[in-house]
């Protein structure tokens, strides 16, 4: 990184990276986690490059297997799932900001298992039920509901579980 700056006047210029750098560089970032086209295109934006360049490598890590949204679109909707917890609607809305198309998104969105994303729907209330402090049953129903809600599940569904959680 040392090579990159220079200190002129107690003010640091970045020197920008050649295209060849770059595209080593974003290999190595590519590697080490599933990316967006997005995230790869501000990274190299922020080494200097300019609009050509950019696209050129890009073109190129997709054409050598290092950069494909479709791949990254599935790890990053399973990841948030299975580690953070999220709902579909978080998750598509997360997928959305990193500017992934709808196909891919509903694609991603499919990949998570109906049972499963129902098992962890009523793991997230029963997690949360424990914390919840409210004596009153309708203002507890409505704090858990909320709860869920905020973490990205449909309200339909989160109603119809605590309706079925009631029942039992």
């Amino acid at each position: 990184m040392a090579d990159r700056c220079i200190l002129s006047d107690k003010v640091m210029l970045k020197i920008p990276l050649s295209p060849e750098k770059a595209f080593a560089k974003a290999q190595n970032f590519c590697v080490y986690q599933e990316r967006s086209q997005q995230e790869i295109r501000d990274k190299i934006y922020s080494w200097g490059l300019h609009l050509k360049e950019v696209e050129n490598i890009i073109s190129r890590l997709i054409d050598e297997g290092f950069l494909k949204e479709e791949r990254f679109a599935v790890a990053f909707a399973g990841g948030k799932f299975r580690i953070k917890k999220w709902g579909k609607v978080k998750i598509k809305q997360a997928l959305k900001e990193k500017r992934i198309t709808s196909p891919l998104i509903k694609k991603a969105l499919s990949e998570i298992n109906d049972v499963d994303y129902r098992k962890m729907l009523v793991k997230v209330l029963a997690g949360k039920e424990k914390t919840v402090k409210e004596k009153d049953p309708f203002k507890r129903k409505y704090k858990l509901a909320n709860y869920a809600i905020s973490r990205g599940y449909e309200s339909e569904l989160v109603w119809q579980i605590l309706g079925e959680i009631e029942s039992e």
